[in-house]
């Protein structure tokens, strides 16, 4: 009896703390998500619930034959990939040049982790200015060819725009996550190893990277996602253009719904960016566990 009132007394002492947790997560997140699922196949002006038309399949058909959608979705796969590179690539040489014995290393990583603190949409807007404005001005006075480029004006240089920017505020958090696994690496193993005779190459490739595997698994899949999900640069840089040219697919859901009050079909196109970044972090995450190893 003392038993079954202890598990009773357990049992409400978890929906008493628990209760409101999972109240405002089933009305928050997980009754609009199954509400989506009804939407997408509907004709909605995101206004009047009563002219929400049933449409079936409509909508997915749309999609098919939406080369806007399409071109989103190329221009956010190659923006993914580059972004995804440079930004790890880059973030572990920091880490490794921070985890010298430099005088400034703190400040130096207070510096370069700064970026990531500011907002992405303030962000978009101060390097609109430095594109349009500082570097002009920049290139006025040295006539370095790199400076007078129309950043913003055309596709291509767009699309090195967005890449700079958001390369320039995720490095810097990337870069802090491998300095603590840096950290954590035996200091007796890298040793033996540079007895052994291991070059600086072979030392970072047969010791480094297998034990820091965590750590690229962790920034991997936040790049990964970050990139994929890009709006707010996209919105305050580029607003997509010129034209359609560096139209994210987060920010061509955004205009789907918001500007062209398709809110149906923008739903239906959410769904689709939800499977596909769903499917490609948890590919990632999969792969990359497989290759991790304990020190």
């Amino acid at each position: 009896m003392r038993k079954k009132r202890g598990r009773r007394k357990g049992w409400g002492q978890q929906i008493v703390f628990l209760g409101p947790c999972l109240l405002f997560f089933l009305t928050i997140v997980v009754t609009p998500f199954i509400l989506g699922f009804y939407y997408s196949s509907t004709d909605w002006n995101g206004l009047d619930l009563d002219k929400a038309v049933w449409t079936g399949s409509a909508n997915w058909s749309r999609i098919l034959h939406d080369d806007g959608f399409w071109n989103s979705l190329y221009f956010t796969l190659r923006f993914t990939v580059v972004s995804v590179i440079i930004a790890n690539v880059l973030a572990l040489i920091l880490a490794f040049m921070l985890m010298a014995s430099l005088k400034t290393k703190n400040v130096l990583r207070t510096v370069f982790f700064m970026p990531n603190v500011i907002g992405g949409i303030l962000l978009g807007y101060i390097w609109q200015f430095i594109f349009t404005k500082g570097f002009a001005t920049i290139g006025e006075l040295t006539h370095i060819p790199f400076f007078k480029l129309p950043w913003l004006g055309t596709p291509s240089t767009g699309f090195w725009g967005l890449v700079i920017v958001f390369v320039w505020q995720t490095a810097g958090y990337m870069m802090i996550i491998y300095i603590a696994s840096l950290a954590g690496i035996p200091k007796d193993l890298v040793e033996a190893a540079k007895i052994d005779g291991a070059r600086p190459a072979q030392l970072f490739r047969s010791v480094y990277v297998p034990l820091i595997m965590p750590a690229i698994t962790i920034c991997l899949f936040l790049t990964i996602s970050n990139a994929f999900k890009m709006f707010d640069l996209n919105l305050s840089l580029t607003k997509g253009g010129p034209g359609t040219s560096t139209q994210s697919l987060a920010y061509n859901i955004y205009a789907e719904a918001l500007i062209n009050n398709r809110y149906g079909l923008g739903t239906a196109k959410a769904l689709l960016f939800f499977v596909a970044v769903s499917l490609i972090t948890i590919t990632q995450v999969l792969i990359t566990k497989r290759k991790e190893v304990s020190a």
